[in-house]
């Protein structure tokens, strides 16, 4: 179990508990995954935790509108910041570096056809210090390479994609297609005309997401270099 701070600001004051890093992390991604008392170590809502000054009822209720410790404590954990350790950082970003080795092992070549090894990608990431962000890989795997291939010749087939995706469903497609859209063109009916570009090996978990979104409405045509 690793303890650390979970805090937030209101109304120009700070309020901090003391909460089980993993289950206050998973608590912010899914509500259900842990209960309060699994996460919150301490039974007040301080100002300062190191200093051990509380806040009071009264403060409370103005902040958060309660000055109940269960209700508090959840909205200090999902409105706010869950501070984390060096070492969960540090496990953060290798999982992170991991992801983009497994995914290059497996889809990216030498400009003679030839992969890399898993190794060879790891060291050429570390000496480029390539920059990976909190964000799903695929939707940063361009920008990767373009860091990457500055001190490693390596390339990804990607694929240029014209979609037309229907007004009805641009709602909930847009939100799909915008990390690898490159050119937009709304059409006098309301339909929506892009552009895109992505590794081949992305494609099929991307047409899948977008088929189920669209009901398979959207007409696509790959256009040819």
């Amino acid at each position: 179990m690793t303890n650390t701070t979970a805090r937030v600001t209101r109304n120009g004051k700070h309020f901090e508990i003391l909460v089980d890093l993993e289950e206050a992390m998973k608590f912010k991604k899914d509500q259900s995954s842990s209960s309060i008392g699994q996460i919150v170590q301490t039974n007040a809502i301080f100002h300062n935790l190191k200093s051990g000054e509380h806040a009071s009822l009264e403060e409370l209720e103005k902040a958060f509108g309660t000055s109940e410790h269960d209700s508090v404590a959840k909205k200090i954990i999902l409105g706010g910041d869950v501070v984390q350790t060096t070492e969960s950082k540090r496990g953060e970003q290798e999982k992170k570096y991991k992801q983009v080795v497994d995914f290059l092992s497996k889809n990216a070549v030498s400009p003679g056809g030839r992969p890399y090894t898993p190794d060879r990608i790891m060291k050429s990431l570390e000496e480029a210090n390539v920059n990976i962000k909190n964000k799903p890989i695929d939707s940063q795997i361009s920008e990767i390479m373009d860091q990457l291939s500055k001190v490693l010749p390596i390339k990804i087939e990607i694929k240029k994609i014209k979609l037309t995706i229907p007004a009805i469903h641009i709602g909930k497609a847009y939100g799909i297609v915008k990390e690898y859209t490159k050119s937009e063109n709304w059409k006098s009916n309301g339909d929506l005309e892009v552009i895109i570009e992505m590794p081949q090996a992305l494609i099929f978990d991307f047409y899948d997401k977008l088929n189920s979104t669209t009901h398979g409405s959207v007409i696509s045509e790959e256009i040819k270099n």
